[in-house]
């Protein structure tokens, strides 16, 4: 579930050919929600092949086609350009990918959000403070390069004192195996792998900084103001899949077969992500205070790495907009953290 620059720049090309007239954003009755693999979004595709999604979706007289593209980013760069009404992603990746190329988005379904998945491993070294001068191998401009920047700053260091090498995802463990590397930052099941191995310590991770990277479904906010059905019956299909599925093995290990591991991997990794089983949680995080501090951290990083665009002139250029407040510039709001359909879902009003 990470990102490169160059997939950013592609989506703000694919911006011009969503403002030549994308029909997603009128009213209509077929619909389409793209995701990819991670223990966070793959109850989309149970919810797919168990015809919950199509119960939901038969409610309100409507159709909900639920594709898996196997490319992350590939995923919100369709998204981005119209090709899907909804798609699974990061709340990093719905500000520097969508709403950079100025997609007005909202935040329908906060699904959950990574309390350990994510960390930063070093070898033959026990503390983090012994990262200082070291080279660190990570998929640069990905929420692991944002955990990083994050874990330096809680002891004082920056990116200055260490240097960031790009290393692939696909190329992560092999790397490490190597003389020459001696740091990185990954996420499960890379993580888990890595640890394994001898004299391997992992020195900080995203429970460090709870509530930070967050896993969203993201809908184009004109879809979703023209057609609230939308809404109602993804979130419907959503909590009826979460409580089908909270610890339900028979469910968890169709889940982890699909995501390619055993019913051990997926719920250890599901140990490292809060997910949010009920709409109640769900809204109390989303209703926090500590939301719009969070966006503000990501808004920073993010303009710091030149992935808000070439005409972004601060970090507040691009309005987030939260039940807490406005982070940013109110009128340039691209983000938005709704709640008011998962309420409809606690209330029991779907």
């Amino acid at each position: 579930m990470k990102k490169f620059k160059t997939a950013r720049l592609l989506s703000i090309a694919l911006f011009a050919m969503t403002l030549l007239g994308s029909t997603n954003t009128f009213a209509k009755d077929k619909f389409s929600v793209c995701w990819s693999i991670y223990v966070g979004w793959m109850p989309w595709d149970y919810g797919d092949s168990s015809g919950i999604v199509k119960k939901w979706a038969d409610k309100y007289d409507i159709e909900i086609d639920v594709v898996q593209i196997n490319d992350y980013i590939e995923s919100i760069n369709q998204y981005t350009a119209g090709e899907f009404d909804a798609c699974t992603m990061t709340n990093m990746d719905a500000l520097t990918i969508p709403s950079a190329s100025f997609v007005d988005s909202t935040a329908l379904v906060v699904g959950d959000f990574s309390n350990g998945n994510d960390g930063v491993v070093l070898k033959d070294k026990t503390s983090l403070k012994d990262i200082k001068g070291q080279q660190v191998n990570l998929v640069e401009l990905s929420v692991s390069h944002y955990l990083l920047a994050r874990g330096l700053e809680s002891i004082g260091l920056s990116e200055r004192d260490v240097k960031v090498v790009n290393t692939s995802d696909a190329d992560m463990v092999a790397a490490y195996t190597t003389d020459d590397v001696t740091s990185v930052v990954t996420w499960n099941p890379l993580l888990s792998e890595i640890e394994a191995m001898p004299k391997t310590t992992k020195v900080f991770d995203s429970s460090k900084i709870p509530g930070e990277i967050i896993d969203l479904l993201v809908v184009n906010s004109k879809t979703l103001k023209a057609n609230p059905k939308l809404g109602k019956a993804l979130v419907g299909a959503w909590y009826e899949i979460m409580s089908t599925m909270k610890g339900n093995d028979k469910v968890l290990t169709q889940l982890a077969v699909a995501s390619g591991t055993d019913l051990a991997g997926y719920n250890a990794q599901l140990a490292t992500t809060k997910m949010f089983y009920t709409a109640k949680e769900a809204v109390e995080f989303t209703n926090s205070k500590q939301l719009p501090k969070t966006m503000e951290y990501v808004a920073e990083f993010s303009f710091a790495h030149g992935l808000l665009g070439d005409g972004a002139p601060d970090a507040g250029f691009i309005g987030i907009e939260t039940p807490a407040g406005v982070v940013g510039d109110k009128n340039n709001i691209q983000l938005r953290f709704d709640p008011s359909f998962m309420q409809m879902a606690a209330d029991g009003k779907l």
